[in-house]
């Protein structure tokens, strides 16, 4: 059975919309990140954090990343954006998906990259297991 997170673009966050384009770019930027840690560190670690290659996929008008695994412990994880309504507001977010064939590993990787979105966009984060991570200011 599939699981689903949610990165919510709330009041308060760094931006007001997101495309695919725009979390190409900070998956990116996460990359980049890893590769310049292992420059420091004199080791591969690009390669460790961010075991996927990216590719882009459509079906039936709906377009979504398919982040396939390298390494055998990932597999595969999917990542979309959408909106929602809530009180007459439209509220943007992405959805990162673990489906059923996923691994254990996916599912660290998917959280650990949750975050690191939510916290980048300070966005309101729900992760697989329900819980809720507010990186947006509240008041």
């Amino acid at each position: 059975m599939s699981q689903s997170a949610y990165i919510h673009l709330v009041q308060g966050s760094a931006v007001e919309s997101i495309t695919l384009d725009d979390v190409l770019e900070v998956l990116d930027r996460y990359r980049n990140q890893t590769a310049l840690t292992g420059q420091q560190l004199n080791w591969n670690y690009a390669e460790m954090a961010f075991p996927y290659t990216i590719e882009r996929r459509s079906e039936g008008g709906i377009e979504w990343l398919y982040l396939k695994g390298n390494q055998p412990n990932y597999k595969y994880i999917l990542i979309g954006i959408g909106t929602r309504q809530e009180e007459e507001r439209n509220i943007p977010y992405i959805q990162i998906v673990l489906p059923s064939g996923s691994e254990h590993g996916d599912k660290s990787k998917a959280n650990e990259l949750c975050k690191y979105i939510g916290r980048l966009l300070k966005a309101e984060v729900r992760l697989f297991n329900g819980r809720v991570m507010y990186f947006n200011p509240r008041k």
